[in-house]
């Protein structure tokens, strides 16, 4: 059986949407993307790039996976990420995409995520990694799909936001494995589920 490990940024306050880019995500009115990258350091590059040897396998939510698709496919730029995401199989969980030939290697996981990853994870291969996708996490945490949390914890509260754990979820517990503190104050905690 497999393992699914979610890596999530977060702020104080749970929000999880729109990281990276200012349009990143928008839904819902939210004027704080980009809230994120002012915090990147050696020492997170250092702890994702140990995630990153690791062999395995990548999950994604439809529209993460397109927006990975815009930001990494076809990059050929010597960055270790970008030859992490090109040599991973993709497994792509939607409802709505019709076909997952857009990125090489990428596998289309359609219908009910909860049902089409709990069969996928029922499978022999490699490890599972979800690299942000909070719908999807949600989906899967809700039920009791998700094995290993990396929580990159960022010093700031939002107010605002789609945040890690919204919504009916079972009562899950968790032990702190290892964590690790950055020089912007992002603290990389990795929780294993009980």
């Amino acid at each position: 059986m497999r393992a699914i490990h979610v890596t999530m940024s977060v702020t104080l306050d749970g929000v999880v949407q729109g990281l990276g880019r200012p349009d990143e995500d928008t839904r819902g009115g939210f004027a704080h993307g980009g809230w994120g990258t002012r915090y990147q350091d050696d020492v997170l590059a250092r702890e994702m790039g140990k995630g990153m040897s690791r062999a395995g396998d990548l999950l994604f939510g439809r529209r993460t996976w397109e927006d990975f698709i815009a930001a990494w496919a076809g990059r050929d730029d010597g960055n270790p990420f970008t030859t992490h995401l090109d040599a991973a199989t993709k497994y792509v969980a939607s409802t709505t995409l019709e076909d997952a030939g857009a990125w090489p290697k990428s596998v289309l996981l359609a219908g009910d995520a909860e049902k089409t990853v709990a069969e996928l994870k029922a499978r022999p291969g490699n490890d599972l990694s979800v690299i942000g996708s909070a719908s999807l996490v949600h989906a899967l945490h809700a039920a009791g799909l998700v094995d290993r949390y990396t929580l990159l914890i960022h010093p700031l509260t939002l107010g605002a936001g789609r945040r890690l754990f919204e919504g009916p979820a079972p009562l899950t517990e968790f032990t702190l494995t290892s964590s690790v503190p950055t020089t912007k104050g992002v603290l990389i905690a990795q929780y294993r589920r009980r």
